[in-house]
């Protein structure tokens, strides 16, 4: 259950559509594809940080656990294996802090997201599937890039890729986002094989 603090950090990350979107022509998407600037899908974000801990606990690898179910060790063993321990590693420390910028960004915005989260945070299939569906861009394939926007607004997405190469550097950031798509497309490959990849 949610003590009433992590519920008000919650409610105050929530509508990150009180931050406006960037305008895609402006900016366009750093590491290619097609910029999403409509309204970002909150009740997939709260599931998202909500299958990861919460708001106050969130851990990239909880949140691996639960997408991924059995197969998280096998997918991370692979993932190592084909990026290397430092960069998965890496990786995963780069994750945790995108989702707490997030949450400081939104919270400073007075943003509220929806009461309620939607897929079930402890339904890793349904919750892949909805991520992996967000990030389906109108040129008919998967873009991580897209999927971020989808999920955060694109104004937040790209403050987040500045905070993170501030802190990180910029191939932390660009490994962020390759991993992560890998990630996706593992996802989809288990639990939708026929999904276009």
């Amino acid at each position: 259950m949610l003590s009433l603090r992590s519920l008000a950090a919650l409610t105050a990350a929530a509508s990150l559509l009180a931050v406006s979107p960037v305008s895609a022509a402006m900016t366009g998407a750093r590491f290619g594809g097609t910029v999403y600037s409509n309204t970002p899908n909150l009740a997939n974000t709260l599931s998202l940080v909500m299958a990861g801990g919460g708001p106050t606990h969130f851990s990239t690898v909880t949140l691996f656990g639960v997408l991924a179910g059995d197969k998280a060790k096998p997918e991370e063993d692979a993932l190592t294996a084909k990026y290397g321990a430092a960069r998965f590693g890496q990786f995963v420390k780069t994750f945790d802090f995108v989702i707490n910028d997030s949450l400081k960004i939104v919270t400073a915005a007075k943003v509220k997201l929806p009461a309620k989260p939607s897929p079930d945070p402890k339904d890793g299939k349904a919750l892949s599937l909805a991520l992996y569906g967000d990030g389906n861009d109108k040129m008919g394939g998967f873009n991580v890039e897209y999927m971020l926007d989808h999920l955060v607004t694109h104004s937040i997405h790209v403050q987040v890729m500045k905070d993170i190469d501030t802190k990180y550097g910029g191939k932390a950031d660009a490994d962020y986002h390759i991993i992560l798509t890998q990630v996706m497309h593992d996802l989809a490959a288990v639990y939708a094989p026929a999904s276009k990849m």
